[in-house]
């Protein structure tokens, strides 16, 4: 599945969201937090997953900010704009094309060879006919799995845990976000962010810091 968008992370500073958006800003707030005195235990998540992340939060701010790991660049968007900007030649494109082995029956090759542009643009337009007929499905499960990582270490020991995760891989979203009403605002709203991402955004998610 592609992401056009930046990566987003989220940061929550015992139950209460602390930042949410850009990895830099993130990382910034949560040092800037993790100064106070007695501050509760901090937990930086990967939106794309909802998983947990380590950072090395000491020195100054340009030095966290020099050693935060970079997003991996799109090599397939890059491949595109290659192929859009650079004149044809003969050969395989510079970026983007990998050779690996496929094994068919003799009917399939037979059918392959017969389709415009030969075998490997049909099983291109083939593979990218079925991501786009199976996105909906693949996004609604990533989100479901992200939501499941996030929930599992912020809300495992809260009420309603066991049945609230049933629910969300049921698909039966009025069941969770009955089953998880009662918990902290803040973990609440994330995690039916997560779940369900078509939902608008909670308005306490939209909090860059705690008050």
């Amino acid at each position: 599945m592609i992401h056009s968008a930046r990566p987003n992370f989220t940061a929550f500073m015992g139950q209460r969201l602390l930042a949410s958006g850009p990895l830099a800003e993130v990382a910034l707030a949560v040092m800037n937090a993790a100064r106070r005195p007695a501050a509760p235990p901090i937990v930086i998540f990967s939106d794309s997953n909802g998983r947990p992340i380590d950072l090395d939060l000491r020195g100054t701010e340009r030095e966290i900010l020099a050693r935060l790991p970079q997003p991996a660049p799109n090599l397939e968007i890059a491949a595109e704009e290659t192929a859009a900007t650079e004149p044809r030649g003969r050969g395989r494109p510079k970026l983007g094309v990998v050779a690996r082995e496929v094994t068919l029956l003799p009917r399939h090759w037979e059918w392959l060879g017969a389709q415009p542009g030969g075998a490997s643009v049909a099983l291109r337009k083939l593979v990218d006919e079925a991501r786009r007929a199976n996105g909906d499905a693949d996004r609604a499960r990533d989100a479901r799995d992200a939501a499941y990582h996030f929930m599992s270490v912020m809300a495992g020991n809260l009420a309603g845990f066991e049945e609230a995760s049933r629910a969300l891989f049921a698909d039966d979203r009025r069941r969770f976000v009955g089953l998880v009403a009662g918990w902290p605002d803040d973990i609440r709203d994330h995690v039916v962010k997560l779940a369900f991402s078509d939902h608008a955004e909670p308005p306490s998610a939209q909090r860059s810091t705690v008050l």
